[in-house]
């Protein structure tokens, strides 16, 4: 017993916070995976945009022809 506390006890306690740590360390690398995910998604995106900016173009261009 460390200080009047059984050991099965303190372990319970131990156990709880690695838990808890394990939990914060996963939900943080959730969120770094989610973040790249929606970075990903907008630059696609942004390209469609662009690509369909430069097709209106050339279509104003060849009808002022």
């Amino acid at each position: 017993m460390i200080f009047g506390i059984p050991i099965w006890v303190f372990f319970c306690i131990v156990f709880i916070f690695l838990s808890g740590y394990m939990a914060l360390r996963a939900m943080r690398a959730e969120n770094k995976m989610e973040q790249h995910f929606i970075e990903r998604e907008g630059q696609i995106y942004l390209e469609r945009i662009e690509e369909e900016k430069e097709k209106r173009e050339k279509e104003r261009a060849t009808i002022g022809l």
